[in-house]
């Protein structure tokens, strides 16, 4: 039993430096930022292996660069298919189902592509070509990393109706400027407009606003149907163009509001509060990241905000004795509310990542929540053994259990 739970615990340990988060600790960051710097020099080296000049004089560091990713990748492909059981939205599906929802997931396949070329190579005889540019799937290796990329190939996804309908409405104008250029040219140009198909091509690169010239109208007619044609083609662009950028934006948008609405209802203090409630704290609230060893408190200062802990761990340096606090403690509110200075220096013991409440805002959320009221000043009562109003508040008392009060 004892040795499941190590393996278990090791299961965790290796899930949560794959899966880097804002809590991630030193060795994770490595692993992740050693991924990305690899996934670029592979790539780097695929595209320069495709010059024959370069592929001979530096075959040996290719090769070396290849094999070496080829390792890397393959481990960390069976790292991440171990590790898929510790999945939050898997975890209930047991191990096997988990691994399968890995390996069929997107980013599974995405993991799987980037090291299969270099395996088929030893049981296919294929073009030396192929393999190079099928090696470039790495690329989207990176969408693992980039919360933009992952923005945007969301976006897409979410638009796909709108998107496959502008491509149909691309197809159905490239068919009418075809048919009327065919019969404005086809007489006087048979080698270029002579068909409707020989004419389709002209039509796509006059709508995509790209213009070759290696087809031109000479007749009157000819030249208003590809004037029109011009016209409807900056329409074509600028309708996807228009979708996308509407749908990054708002996924955009509703990234970060869910980050936040995440990190505030699991705030036990504000746990209790309706949707509209949260909505409202989010609009005061300042996410604030720290890294270890940061100082989020000087001794001495003036108390302007209250923290609340989303994550990580952060250290009280009292005289006696630290204090530890970690996620869903919240510190600083008494001496907030009391405008004092900070009688302690709070310093994180790991990366943290806090929302801070100005006090300003905390005297109003306080005046229009009396249940988020009434939590706070049960806390401070408990802290302080019920001498809220008589002793003075800081940052010390505030963190003080009751019982190291009234030791």
């Amino acid at each position: 039993m004892t040795r499941l739970h190590g393996v278990i615990r090791l299961r965790q340990r290796l899930y949560g430096v794959l899966e880097l988060g804002a809590g991630a600790d030193t060795l994770g960051l490595l692993v992740n930022w050693f991924l990305i710097a690899l996934i670029v020099v592979t790539l780097v080296a695929t595209v320069l292996e495709s010059v024959p000049r370069l592929a001979a004089a530096h075959g040996e560091i290719f090769d070396a660069i290849e094999t070496t990713a080829l390792v890397v990748f393959s481990i960390e492909y069976a790292a991440r298919l171990w590790t898929a059981a510790e999945h939050p939205p898997w975890r209930r599906l047991g191990a096997f189902s988990s691994r399968l929802h890995f390996v069929l997931s997107p980013a599974g396949l995405i993991d799987l592509a980037a090291v299969l070329p270099f395996w088929l190579s030893f049981v296919i005889a294929a073009d030396f070509k192929a393999f190079l540019v099928l090696r470039l799937i790495r690329f989207f290796k990176l969408t693992r990393y980039s919360p933009a990329m992952r923005s945007l190939l969301e976006a897409l996804y979410a638009e796909r109706r709108a998107l496959i309908g502008c491509f149909v409405i691309l197809c159905g104008a490239t068919l009418m400027a075809a048919a009327l250029m065919h019969l404005a040219e086809g007489t006087t140009q048979p080698e270029k407009f002579g068909t409707i198909p020989d004419a389709m091509w002209w039509a796509i690169v006059t709508l995509g606003t790209i213009g070759y010239g290696d087809a031109v109208p000479v007749t009157a007619v000819g030249r208003l149907v590809a004037g029109l044609t011009i016209f409807v083609g900056l329409l074509m662009v600028a309708l996807p163009v228009g979708i996308v950028a509407t749908a990054f934006a708002n996924e955009v948008h509703r990234r970060d509001f869910v980050v936040t609405w995440g990190l505030v209802a699991r705030i036990p203090l504000f746990s209790e509060l309706s949707a509209t409630q949260i909505a409202d704290v989010m609009k005061i609230l300042r996410a604030q990241k720290a890294d270890k060893g940061a100082i989020i408190a000087r001794r001495g200062d003036p108390a302007h905000s209250m923290y609340l802990i989303v994550d990580g761990e952060v250290e009280i340096k009292l005289r006696h004795k630290p204090i530890h606090l970690g996620a869903g403690d919240f510190f600083g509110e008494i001496a907030a509310l009391r405008r004092s200075r900070r009688s302690a220096t709070v310093v994180a013991s790991q990366t943290t990542r806090l929302l801070a409440l100005d006090a300003s805002d905390l005297h109003s959320l306080m005046d229009r929540e009396p249940q988020i009221a009434a939590r706070i000043w049960d806390a401070a009562r408990t802290r302080l053994g019920g001498e809220v109003d008589t002793e003075p508040g800081d940052l010390v008392t505030a963190e003080l259990p009751k019982a190291e009060i009234e030791d």
